[in-house]
């Protein structure tokens, strides 16, 4: 796997753990965090917990398939992504769109925040 690749798939992990997090055990939380936010090899996880490098190695990967299979089941992430696209697409549109009065401008300008703040 190269840096591209890695980086892909530690951003998706991240992203995934921001919606799923509360729904892995405590051990599993805490393994993903020291090993995809806080950049720790498995040996030193190992070391911190005294546990194996495997043992931390397949509590990581289980929490990466349950990760996995919530989203597929859930698509939170999906939704999101989807929804931050429109969000971008309708304020651009807006800036492009001239002839909207003040007033309706200001309306809609108002609704895209809501929908941000809804992230």
């Amino acid at each position: 796997m190269n840096d591209e690749q890695l980086l892909a798939k530690t951003n998706r992990i991240n992203m995934l753990f921001d919606f799923y997090d509360q729904l892995l055990t405590e051990k599993q939380q805490t393994f993903l965090k020291c090993y995809f936010q806080d950049d720790f090899s498995l040996g030193e996880i190992a070391a911190e917990f005294g546990i194996s490098r495997q043992a931390v190695y397949e509590h990581i990967k289980r929490a990466e398939q349950t990760l996995e299979t919530y989203e597929s089941k859930l698509q939170l992430l999906v939704k999101f992504e989807a929804r931050t696209k429109l969000h971008v697409q309708l304020q651009n549109a807006l800036s492009d769109i001239r002839y909207i009065p003040d007033p309706q401008r200001a309306e809609l300008q108002m609704i895209v925040r809501e929908l941000q703040a809804l992230e």
